[in-house]
């Protein structure tokens, strides 16, 4: 039966596990990050109707303060366990070893899930925990050893940041998730992760500030395709090897952004989105070498 789910490739990770391509991003599907009954209301119904539309892959992550809306959702959906693919990130004030065990638990019971598919450490914070974030890469791993954890990877990591945990541990990520789009193609963190086997996952893969979806090379492409400037956007991606997880708290925007394996980029229409990165110039979000971290 061909329906939206089926359509959307897996990837198969390093360790033998696979993750759907496309997937659905939470970040700011609430309105503050607090953990709130509100919250999770506002969160259930959003992930709820992203799950109608055919998602199975759902991101979300312990800064986002949203891992009980999107476990509510998941709950009222009624979709066996075994159909859906769940991501959290490790919060940034639970980097020491001790407190990536407790927050894990945490974030099963307010997922309510007896087990994760994926867990990245969010950000290597460099300048914080006297920059060892090696100990909690170790601590990751070690989740996966005890059965709760299906895949541990990384969010944010630079080439600097892989080739360090990786010296040290000889455990490369099965993921590393980053700023990518258009505007920041991020070449050296892209080919590090190659070279580790790494698969690469883009957050905000439509820009941070949305300002590819009005870049004119990309508007043209949709207007010669008929196609929406997201759809192609994405379509790139998927053509690059990327996971991707769009967020959209609109329903038609959910099912578009899902609608994006009927039709290619030739190698031209490519190649003339490659030539809009911006280089650094282009990055929105924080740089992962001096991230501060979100601390409380």
């Amino acid at each position: 039966m061909d329906t939206p789910q089926s359509r959307v490739p897996q990837i198969t990770l390093s360790d033998g596990t696979t993750i759907p391509q496309l997937g659905f991003g939470t970040l700011r599907v609430q309105p503050d990050r607090e953990q709130s009954a509100a919250n999770a209301e506002i969160t259930a119904q959003v992930v709820g109707l992203a799950l109608d539309a055919g998602y199975r892959h759902i991101d979300t992550a312990q800064n986002y303060g949203n891992e009980q809306g999107v476990g509510k959702a998941i709950a009222g959906s009624g979709l066996p366990r075994h159909e859906l693919y769940v991501t959290s990130k490790l919060g940034d004030r639970n980097h020491r070893p001790d407190d990536v065990r407790r927050s894990f638990d945490q974030t099963l019971k307010d997922l309510g899930l007896d087990y994760l598919d994926l867990f990245l450490i969010h950000w290597p914070l460099p300048t914080e925990y006297d920059g060892d974030y090696v100990a909690t890469w170790k601590a990751m791993t070690d989740l996966v050893a005890e059965g709760r954890l299906r895949s541990a990877g990384v969010s944010n990591f630079q080439p600097a940041h892989l080739e360090r945990i990786i010296a040290e541990t000889g455990i490369a990520p099965t993921v590393n998730q980053f700023e990518l789009h258009p505007y920041l193609t991020n070449d050296a963190a892209r080919a590090a992760s190659a070279q580790h086997g790494i698969a690469v996952e883009a957050h905000s893969p439509l820009g941070h500030d949305g300002k590819p979806l009005t870049d004119s090379t990309i508007t043209r492409i949709a207007a010669d395709r008929e196609k929406t400037t997201a759809q192609i956007i994405l379509r790139w991606h998927i053509q690059h090897g990327h996971i991707i997880i769009p967020k959209s708290a609109r329903p038609e925007r959910m099912a578009q952004n899902l609608a994006i394996f009927d039709f290619e980029l030739t190698a031209e229409e490519i190649a003339a989105i490659d030539a809009l990165d911006k280089g650094e110039a282009g990055r929105v979000g924080p740089n992962p070498d001096t991230y501060p971290g979100q601390l409380r």
